[in-house]
């Protein structure tokens, strides 16, 4: 007996035992348990839960059903755990602020944003929701395999259909052993439009992917700062995002600033949140803070913050952010399961596996459709012949002592199958009507072309590929939503001002409206004669319009056509290569539709004795103190209150002591004192520069400074230089006096401004076409004549832009004859055009200078 019982012992490297098991209970953590299928981007849980639901039929048009009722279908049948797991993942399911389009309908308290558990399973009730359906949509049309549940008794699919892309759409996040996976939600129409541009261009780069995915789409919605954690995390399948609350400082009536605060970063808790503000306000870490209450209702969040009225509102908002889950990480990892394996995987590859699986659904689809339409062919095609010689068949089927001697008869005598013979014992007598038989063959026709059709798809892949499209789009426009998260720039993110070191460098900022920083020593100092180096990679219709040298922590002031003013300091702009054309100014700057920067310099400090001086295109102006502006909000601040059809078309920086001269597109020009134009508040619309007639507008300002001339552009090419010596000053107001000679062969005046011999001008007309000259090859001509030709312009053609840029040793304007040509200044004859027609103005022209 002793040796029996010592034959069953084995003896075991217990080490070599303990990775085995080790390794056998992490692969079944990791495959059945914690990570998502790349096809359908669910979990074995979450995909048992939508399978029993709809195998319960508890569909989205059905009425809801106790959640206790599907969590015991679920444990019962396919997943052997706590209730528990699977109830909080069907409560996740169905909350809109964990996932970006619910999966399930839930009815009933099924938690909150403040941390606030669902009630207990039966108490709430549930379904699928509308979404979910097309998750386990053609299941039954052999579209998937199915495999055995944990105890042989049922079977549970392998994956689900999944008709959208579920992986990207509503992300995941688990923990496995050894490994995490961490996926963002994204915009159903972003990635359902990737997915078709990828069925289209299976070469596409995850660069251009990413004109399409710009990046993940939170349904707490809230904002990404910056996109370089998001181009990692596409290209590599790991990166970190900073999400941040959407804030917005309230101006109270008496003087108080209030951050409110209505959208949170994803899977913060909003309690927790206002909880740890109150902590940090009370421990003192934070000051400045004098009330703290919630004010969110069912129609949004809102949380208020009082700020004491002596403290700086922005840098408080910069503590909470630091402190607290205002703004917080989302370390992405593409982790997923590809042929049961975990993989990480990047943008595309995410995109291209899901594709794949679609096809095998619409190809597994389309064999099944059409095994089905041939069988069906098949009976039909008995029915047929039983129609054609029904007499016999009935004689046939009179004389049989049994159904089994009838169906041999049958098969033998009309060289039928099992089935069609069957068919034809099973039929009704009404099939042997007229209308009943042609019914039969209509059906067997369209038959035959279904199955010609089905055949045809099966043998071409670019078929299969259109169905998808067809049947993706079709989803999008049933449930595609806006997009919620703002992805915004993030170079903002730093710890402390004082840590970035003061540096000087050189601003570019594009006609286009790129914008980039670069060192002082990118530029080094060449002997003459040198062949220089590029300065800047621009698009073809692109060019630097401003390029000044500034230190990284000055101001930079931005000004919009809509009367606004942005600030940046230096070191929040991208600093990037010499060759870089730079980011859009839109990324960096809150600007509204519509809305583009006309005027940018820098400021090292907002001075009392400075002033800011405006245009507007219908000749108003105004001027303002630079202090004025010494703390703009992100939003910008109106610097300028603009009327209806107006728009803000240039802004001076001054010392208070300089001349102006306005120009028009009549011809026309007015030189006045600034000290004409009180210095006026930030709310104020302006007053007067020069009176315009019906049809005229302004076009242009320039300062009057030593040894500057007045350039004038038309829209038909022509331009001269003129000395600011032959505007004479006048009172603001007036009419002006004439500056160029309008006929039609130069056209009206596009462009006025001041400008200096070391100085070139780029010309661009409106069909793109683009010169560079140098204003020391312009002639200087007198007020009344029309100029010299500057662009040849085409029929149909015209001068848009005029923009003054700095001078380029290097990268010199070449003389042709398009821009030097026969000077065609000639002289008016025209006595009328002599004269200075001039209108002094009136306490009359000046309109709300309050």
């Amino acid at each position: 007996m002793a040796d029996q019982d010592q034959s069953r012992v084995r003896p075991i490297n217990i080490s070599h035992e303990m990775r085995t098991s080790f390794l056998d209970y992490a692969m079944s953590v990791i495959v059945s348990r914690a990570l998502p299928d790349v096809r359908d981007g669910l979990k074995p849980v979450h995909r048992r839960i939508l399978y029993a639901m709809n195998e319960l039929g508890m569909t989205s048009d059905k009425a809801y059903k106790k959640s206790a009722r599907i969590v015991g279908e679920v444990i019962g049948k396919y997943h052997p755990h706590g209730d528990s797991a699977v109830y909080e993942t069907m409560v996740r399911m169905a909350q809109d602020f964990s996932y970006r389009y619910e999966l399930v309908d839930g009815h009933g308290n099924f938690g909150s944003v403040d941390g606030d558990s669902a009630a207990a399973m039966r108490y709430t009730e549930a379904r699928m929701s509308k979404i979910s359906m097309e998750m386990v949509r053609d299941i039954r049309k052999d579209t998937i395999d199915f495999k055995d549940n944990y105890d042989g008794s049922e079977r549970e699919p392998a994956v689900l259909p999944s008709r959208f892309p579920n992986l990207l759409v509503n992300g995941a996040s688990g923990i496995a052993v050894g490994m995490a996976t961490n996926i963002p939600p994204h915009q159903l129409g972003e990635v359902i439009d990737a997915v078709l541009a990828l069925s289209k261009n299976a070469e596409m780069s995850i660069p251009e992917l990413m004109q399409i995915i710009p990046g993940p789409d939170f349904p707490t919605a809230g904002l990404i700062m910056g996109r370089e954690g998001i181009r990692r995390a596409y290209n590599t399948g790991r990166g970190s995002i900073i999400l941040r609350a959407r804030v917005n400082i309230e101006q109270q009536p008496n003087g108080k600033e209030f951050i409110i605060v209505t959208e949170l970063p994803y899977q913060v808790n909003k309690a927790k949140l206002i909880e740890r503000i109150a902590e940090l306000v009370r421990d003192k870490k934070i000051e400045g803070i004098t009330d703290l209450r919630d004010e969110s209702d069912r129609n949004g969040m809102r949380i208020v913050i009082e700020v004491r009225r002596d403290a700086n509102t922005n840098v408080l908002l910069n503590n909470l952010y630091k402190h607290t889950a205002l703004q917080t990480s989302f370390g992405i990892n593409l982790l997923a399961l590809v042929d049961g394996r975990p993989r990480v995987l990047n943008l595309k590859e995410c995109l291209h596996y899901y594709l794949e699986h679609q096809q095998e659904i619409i190809r597994r689809r389309t064999a099944y459709e059409l095994k089905k339409a041939e069988a069906r062919a098949h009976i039909l095609e008995g029915l047929k012949i039983a129609l054609d010689h029904i007499d016999e068949v009935i004689a046939l089927i009179r004389a049989s002592k049994t159904t089994d001697i009838a169906r041999q008869g049958l098969m033998d005598n009309f060289k039928l199958s099992q089935e069609q013979a069957q068919a034809i014992l099973d039929m009704r007598l009404q099939r042997l009507t007229g209308l009943e038989r042609d019914k039969i063959e209509n059906e067997y026709q369209e038959l035959l072309a279904r199955i010609a059709e089905l055949k045809a798809i099966l043998a071409d892949e670019e078929k299969v590929l259109e169905i998808i499209r067809e049947e993706l789009t079709e989803i999008k426009e049933k449930f595609n939503d806006a997009r919620r998260t703002e992805i915004t720039i993030g170079s903002d993110m730093f710890e402390d001002e004082d840590l970035i070191p003061q540096e000087e460098i050189i601003v570019t900022v594009t006609h286009n409206g790129y914008v980039k920083r670069m060192p002082i020593d990118t530029y080094k100092i060449q002997n003459r004669g040198g062949r220089g180096i590029q300065a800047m990679g621009t698009n073809e219709n692109d060019f630097v319009e401003h390029m000044f040298t500034t230190n990284t922590h000055h101001y930079i002031l931005f000004f919009s056509n809509k009367g606004k003013v942005y600030q940046l300091k230096g070191y929040e702009l991208p600093e990037l290569g010499r060759t870089a054309k730079g980011i859009p100014i839109i990324n960096l700057l809150q600007i509204e539709k519509g809305e583009h920067i006309t005027t940018v310099f820098p400021v090292e400090k907002f001075d009392e004795d400075k002033y800011l001086i405006y245009l507007t295109k219908k000749g108003i102006t105004k001027r303002s103190p630079l202090s004025a502006f010494s703390n703009i909000r992100k939003g910008g601040l109106f610097a300028i209150t603009i009327r209806e059809e107006d728009e803000l078309i240039a802004v001076r920086l001054t010392d208070g002591k300089q001349e102006v001269i306005v120009g028009t597109k009549k011809g026309l020009a007015i030189r006045f004192d600034e000290k004409d134009v009180r210095s006026m508040g930030r709310t104020a619309a302006g007053v007067k520069a020069i009176t315009l007639s019906d049809q005229d507008e302004v076009v242009g300002m320039g300062i009057i400074e030593e040894e500057a001339d007045v350039l004038i552009v038309t829209e038909k090419g022509f331009g001269k230089r003129t000395p600011a010596d032959e505007y004479r000053t006048q009172t603001r107001g007036g009419k002006g006096i004439k500056t160029c000679n309008i006929t039609d062969k130069n056209g009206d005046v596009i462009s006025l401004r001041t400008v200096k011999e070391n100085e070139d001008l780029m010309i661009i007309t409106s069909s793109g076409i683009m010169i560079r000259t140098a204003v020391s090859g312009i002639s200087q001509l007198g007020r009344n004549t029309m100029g010299v030709t500057l662009i040849r312009v085409g029929e149909g053609d015209s001068v848009a832009t005029v923009a003054g840029i700095q001078a380029d040793d290097e990268d010199e304007t070449e003389s042709s004859d398009s821009n030097e040509v026969e000077e065609e200044e000639t002289k008016s004859t025209d006595s009328n055009e002599t004269e200075e027609e001039e209108t002094e103005s009136s306490d009359s022209n000046e309109t709300n200078e309050d």
